[in-house]
């Protein structure tokens, strides 16, 4: 439409000189009361067209102005236009809606990028506490948003399942077998207890084994069993991986020492008090690190290079890295990484943080015996309030969540609130049906010209640019607040416009089916919002 416009003008612009269709874009102004589409076209091209941008500007409203659909364009401050569609034409986006079912608002904007995707990543020492709860939320929206901008992306587990935790957790679950206070500095809590009682059950002869063999069944079977409680945590959550990689598995497979071998060939590696080290200072850290210890033992973050090296080995240009509050200075090792193994810091590798969540103003820690689980959550709030709730604050505010709060079933409570919404289009559209009123029999989109309908097709229009800036911010939150938006504006609409006849005697008209095209189009975004959040989207409430 913009190119026709241009193109219709009387411009000093060779018609080779015209920049591609797609390079001139149009968006979703902030305000209704800017139309339905706004460009900055002129602003682009009036060096090239020889005339001041407003003057463009002009011209191209005049071009826009013949165009079928286009109800009127004003011209903006330097050379904005903003352009309003007539109602046949803004209806049929209802229809475009419809018709593009769980596909619409998908879009291509991070197609070509292969991204890897790591959060949660929990020691398997323990159950998924509330520390974890954040990033299984935004990491596994994330996920879904990045998809649906087409980025080719898989979402990876990391599991800390080598290390002095483990054997920690082994000497835990070796005493409670037998009966003993779990030792100095291991883990306490009811759930070592059934690891225990688990790891008898799989192992009778247990206790008459060798203390070091004992401790290294404790360590292999309680760790595996704890892992696949997180995972079964995780799928009630709503959240699945990829891929659930395995840092022991870099030992056994000596990827370590190889990743020590391939850095120090890019010249960054070097001896010093019988240790082995990278010399990240020279890409910013505020220190040079470890990589094998003076008594031969690799150290985590050796492991850590390793890991990042897999990640680049298996085709991931991009690697995202989500990690916990207290995890800041990580930010400049990792970065390090990937300059050592001659990546590009800025664009190969990104590292978010996020903050911390306290429940009753008390920060919950795995080794209490007070800690709050997320299997806890799940239990006492479900899933869809704690992923709503987390889903719709920026990663990086901290949060006091209120339990009985994200509970209640009332408007003040923000996934109810949504949720309801998709639930009332589901129940308009059941009660039309039984009415009569059927889409298949008419659609006539100049017909929605209600004021609340504009704005609920304007706010439907803007979905998919929601979608993609949410993804390459990195900011689910986006699509949260767009959804109570979204189901604003549809509970307006429902409270003045009827989708049913008022009375039996009523003729079904093509408003009524009009309007039909238009509820089921809200239901289908408003799902489709819900699940790229990884919350469910209730026909009934």
């Amino acid at each position: 439409m913009l190119t026709e416009a241009v193109r219709a003008g009387d411009l000093p612009l060779a018609e080779g000189d015209l920049p591609a269709a797609e390079a001139l874009r149009v968006e979703r102004p902030r305000s209704r009361d800017h139309g339905d589409w706004a460009s900055n076209v002129a602003l682009q091209l009036a060096k090239r067209a020889g005339m001041p941008p407003r003057g463009l500007a002009e011209v191209v409203a005049a071009g826009l102005g013949r165009v079928d659909g286009v109800a009127a364009v004003e011209v903006a401050g330097p050379g904005f236009l903003n352009i309003t569609l007539d109602a046949a034409s803004a209806g049929e986006l209802a229809r475009t809606v419809v018709e593009g079912g769980a596909a619409y608002g998908r879009n291509d904007t991070m197609a070509g990028r292969t991204i890897n995707l790591e959060f949660v990543s929990a020691n398997p020492t323990g159950p998924l506490h509330i520390g974890h709860t954040r990033w299984a939320a935004l990491g596994d929206a994330l996920h879904r948003l990045l998809a649906a901008s087409g980025a080719d992306v898989t979402a990876e587990h990391y599991t800390n399942d080598a290390g002095a935790q483990t054997m920690r957790l082994a000497g835990s679950i070796l005493a409670r077998a037998r009966g003993e206070q779990v030792p100095e500095g291991g883990y306490a809590g009811d759930y070592v207890d059934a690891l225990a009682e688990q790891v008898l059950r799989a192992r009778p002869d247990l206790l008459s084994l060798p203390e070091p063999e004992a401790l290294e069944v404790c360590r292999d079977t309680g760790m595996a069993l704890q892992v696949a409680a997180n995972e079964r945590t995780l799928t009630a959550f709503h959240v699945t991986f990829d891929v659930w990689f395995s840092e022991k598995s870099l030992h056994d497979a000596g990827a370590v020492e190889q990743a020590v071998d391939r850095l120090r060939g890019q010249g960054h590696v070097f001896d010093a008090d019988g240790a082995v080290w990278l010399r990240t200072t020279d890409f910013g850290d505020d220190k040079d690190r470890v990589l094998i210890r003076a008594n031969g033992e690799p150290t985590y973050f050796a492991a850590d290079c390793a890991y990042y090296l897999s990640k680049k080995d298996r085709g991931f240009t991009e690697k995202v890295y989500m990690l916990g509050a207290d995890h800041h200075g990580y930010v400049g090792r990792l970065k390090a990484i990937a300059a050592c193994a001659g990546d590009d810091p800025e664009t190969n590798i990104e590292v978010l943080i996020g903050q911390l969540i306290n429940i009753s103003g008390e920060r919950m820690g795995r080794r209490r015996g007070n800690a709050v689980y997320l299997s806890d959550l799940l239990e006492w709030i479900g899933a869809d309030p704690i992923r709503y709730s987390l889903g719709r604050f920026p990663a990086d505010t901290p949060l006091d969540l209120d339990g009985e709060e994200l509970r209640r079933r009332s408007n003040d409570n923000p996934v109810f609130y949504v949720q309801y919404a998709h639930a009332r289009t589901c129940n308009v559209a059941r009660l039309a049906g039984e009415d009569g009123v059927c889409r298949e029999d008419g659609f006539e989109p100049g017909l929605l010209e209600h004021p609340t309908e504009s704005t609920l097709l304007a706010a439907l229009g803007d979905f998919p640019r929601v979608v993609a800036q949410a993804a390459q911010l990195r900011e689910p939150h986006r699509v949260a607040r767009y959804l109570e938006g979204l189901a604003s504006h549809f509970h307006k609409w429902y409270d003045e416009c009827r989708v049913r006849p008022m009375s039996a005697d009523e003729e079904i008209t093509d408003l009524h089916r009009s309007r039909l095209w238009l509820n089921d189009a809200t239901r289908q975004v408003l799902a489709n919002g819900l699940g790229l959040l990884g919350v469910t989207a209730p026909e009934r409430m």
